[in-house]
């Protein structure tokens, strides 16, 4: 079958079996390797992508609900200013990252503060559900997404959350 959708902003197409996972679609014909396929079971998070602005675990999505859908990968979202306030408020919170586990963590801060742009700690916590991450203390976590929140206030703003 012959899907369309939009790929990191692009409009692209891609002949592929109705059934074929999306993580492999993004692998496979795109050479997008950031969506990793751990589990498969939708479980670890590792395979997150941004679909129609929500994150999911590409590893449950069939080609064919990807047809006119708008796909955000890592590498997609790594191109915009929203991906450097995150990797700052790791940086300035004392985030580990390991690499397995990064792009299910960052979009899953993108996700939460989309819809908490001034989220409070307890809140925070929730936004990591369904990712398995053993690399970084879920209080350095807590602390990146407040300090990524802080400057991206700042930015768009001018002033802290």
């Amino acid at each position: 079958m012959t899907i369309g959708f939009i790929l990191n902003g692009e409009d692209v197409t891609v002949q592929t079996e109705a059934d074929y996972r999306l993580v492999d679609i993004l692998r496979t014909n795109f050479g997008l390797l950031g969506a990793k396929d751990g589990c498969l079971t939708g479980r670890c998070g590792v395979c997150s992508v941004m679909y129609n602005e929500k994150i999911v675990p590409s590893c449950m999505i069939p080609a064919f609900k990807v047809r006119g859908s708008e796909i955000v990968t890592i590498e997609g979202f790594a191109q915009t200013v929203e991906f450097q306030d995150i990797i700052a408020g790791f940086s300035k919170a004392g985030v580990k990252t390991c690499g397995y586990c990064d792009t299910a963590k960052i979009l899953a801060v993108e996700a939460f503060l989309g819809t908490a742009p001034r989220p409070s700690r307890d809140e925070i916590p929730a936004a990591f559900d369904g990712i398995i991450c053993r690399c970084t203390e879920p209080a350095a976590l807590v602390e990146g997404v407040l300090a990524a929140s802080e400057i991206r206030q700042r930015r768009l703003y001018g002033r802290s959350s």
